[in-house]
């Protein structure tokens, strides 16, 4: 992900299956993956061009 700030970070998409494309204009929060080494950010989904997760499974994904 390329910030407005022109810093490039690497960012996590939660939940299962997405719709971002290369150009896509997301909103990124803090909060590191564990198990992702230099992971350190994640995309809010429902907002700006991240759809909410499709058809849900469970109420944690």
């Amino acid at each position: 992900v390329r910030l407005t700030s022109g810093f490039e970070i690497t960012a996590y998409i939660p939940g299962i299956g997405h719709n971002l494309q290369e150009h896509s204009v997301v909103l990124v929060r803090g909060g590191r993956v564990k198990d992702l080494p230099g992971v350190r950010y994640h995309i809010v989904r429902g907002t700006l061009d991240a759809v909410g997760v499709k058809d849900r499974q469970q109420g944690r994904s």
